[in-house]
């Protein structure tokens, strides 16, 4: 059985759109906690010095993008 998955598939978009409204919230819907963990609180760290949008943005990018290893 084949799943689909990758860049552009239904779940990668709405895991995007997820973390286009919270940082992170789109890789831990994608089940990638550590990923999720890690871009939220660089994310708020970052928003202090206001780069916050750079992660924000990498966090959109990166779960659109992501491939699930078979």
């Amino acid at each position: 059985m084949s799943h689909a998955t990758g860049p552009g598939t239904a779940g990668n978009v709405i895991a995007a759109v997820c973390s286009f409204f919270i940082p992170g919230l789109g890789q831990l819907v994608q089940g990638r906690f550590l990923a999720a963990v890690l871009q939220f609180f660089l994310a708020g760290l970052l928003w202090v010095v206001l780069l916050g949008w750079l992660v924000h943005l990498y966090s959109i990018i990166d779960a659109a993008r992501f491939r699930a290893r078979l």
